[in-house]
């Protein structure tokens, strides 16, 4: 659907994306009704936003009456598709769509998506930036845009955007499963188990990240990690052209980023080029290496010249909530990893530091493996600190690794706020206080952002 002058939209979600979409297609001459089960209590925000446009709400419940006479409906990323109103939708063959789908079928230049189980959000930023520097230094009056489920839903910006600009988007597997329409340039980080409380298994978890790829053309770009086997299978998968990434060099004449001598090195068939030095990249761990990593690939594709992809990486300074230095007291660091959602991106921050660490674990699990996080954290962390609705549950987990666990060094606390007035007390000089909970916020606060800032809050409160 390209027209939407006087058709009937549903949208299902009053958050970011919803109430962006929505404002998107009243513009454009759609009848819209947005409806979220939440009260209007709780989203008096939202109603305001749309204060000046002709959108209806509905908010409250889902009754299924929304659905007489509606064209599309629209389906913001956090909305499930099992509830009843999106079930019938499809038994009446209602076509589904999204923010990002309505973007796509809009946007006039050239697209970069981005997905993966863990550095979505960093990579995006980080090729964005690059973008940025490098309109800066053609100084001309083309334009990078960078959003999607990072920061602005880009259906905001599509009007303004032109043929020779560049958009940089990340896509989460919420938004992928409904889409029909691939980037031009479509990056997969890597896919390990998460959000299995959403899509039940890893198959069908991997099936809806394939779906960046899916729909690409034959003039279209693959960006996939050649050392992560989910996302490496899905070579399988494409239409166009394969630029990887990973530290070892890849095949003969195949393209792909990789490291040689704490060099970072680009390989387009049988040429190869040095980008830049290891040490010039600021930011901790070596999952963050694989993000530059496959940000240079990236930006390889869309042909962004080597100074601004430099002039990016050196300037870096990182995402909120993302391994972020948030403090430094008494000789003590404290770090801010809230996004770490899962075990596996906790597991990839704790090996990001030589220091003696106080570990802060917890909030709510997603159904994922937690054995080879608390394995390694038992005998890295000096000691280990537990909160929110999975404190029991780690704990016992701790009691289960195979060499057992120093119970001297570890306490169980009710709230993420106690936790930072006991890590207060454990930290001595030198030591690293890291919050990397492994689990989601929803058992406490509105999302990892809100954990975030108020940690950092209860820190300068100390």
């Amino acid at each position: 659907m390209k027209s939407y002058d006087s058709k009937n939209i549903l949208v299902i979600g009053a958050a970011r994306q919803g109430l962006a979409v929505s404002h998107y297609l009243d513009k454009h001459g759609a009848k819209v009704t947005l409806t979220d089960a939440r009260s209007d209590s709780e989203l008096t925000d939202a109603k305001q936003s749309l204060a000046n446009t002709q959108v209806h709400t509905h908010f409250g419940a889902h009754p299924l009456e929304l659905l007489e006479g509606i064209d599309l409906v629209c389906v913001s990323g956090g909305v499930p598709l099992d509830i009843p109103i999106i079930k019938e939708a499809r038994k009446r063959r209602i076509k589904l769509s999204n923010d990002s789908q309505i973007f796509l079928e809009n946007c006039p230049c050239t697209v970069i998506g981005i997905t993966g189980s863990a550095g979505k959000t960093t990579t995006t930023a980080l090729v964005g930036k690059m973008a940025e520097q490098f309109f800066a230094m053609k100084n001309n009056k083309n334009r990078a845009w960078t959003g999607g489920n990072i920061g602005n839903p880009l259906i905001s910006d599509v009007d303004d955007m032109h043929e020779d600009d560049l958009a940089i988007m990340e896509l989460s597997s919420f938004q992928l499963e409904l889409m029909t329409r691939s980037p031009h340039i479509s990056a997969v980080l890597n896919i390990t188990p998460n959000h299995l409380d959403r899509h039940g298994t890893i198959g069908a978890y991997t099936a809806a990240k394939a779906r960046i790829l899916k729909y690409q053309k034959q003039a279209d770009l693959a960006i996939l990690n050649r050392e992560d086997k989910g996302s490496w299978n899905l070579r399988e998968e494409l239409h166009g052209d394969l630029i990887s990434f990973g530290y070892k060099q890849p095949g003969k004449n195949e393209h792909g980023t990789y490291i040689e001598k704490d060099q970072i090195m680009l390989q387009i068939g049988k040429e190869r080029m040095k980008l830049l030095p290891i040490e010039w990249i600021p930011l901790r761990g070596q999952h963050n290496l694989q993000n530059v990593l496959a940000a240079c690939a990236i930006a390889a594709g869309a042909t962004i010249a080597l100074p601004a992809i430099q002039t990016a990486i050196e300037e870096f300074e990182g995402i909120s909530h993302r391994l972020q230095l948030v403090a430094n007291r008494n000789d003590v660091q404290w770090y801010d990893d809230s996004i770490a959602t899962t075990p596996e991106r906790a597991l990839a921050a704790l090996k990001s530091f030589d220091e003696p660490i106080v570990l802060l674990l917890g909030g709510r699990d997603k159904n994922l493996p937690w054995e080879d996080l608390l394995s390694f954290a038992s005998q890295k962390a000096k000691h280990i600190i537990l909160f929110g609705e999975l404190s029991n549950m780690i704990a016992e987990k701790l009691s289960q690794t195979q060499k057992g666990v120093n119970y001297l060094s570890l306490t169980q606390a009710d709230t993420l706020q106690n936790a930072v007035k006991i890590a207060s007390e454990k930290a001595e000089a030198g030591d690293v206080v890291l919050l990397s909970p492994g689990g989601t916020s929803y058992d406490a606060f509105v999302d990892f952002e809100e954990r975030g800032k108020c940690y950092a809050k209860w820190i300068n409160e100390l």
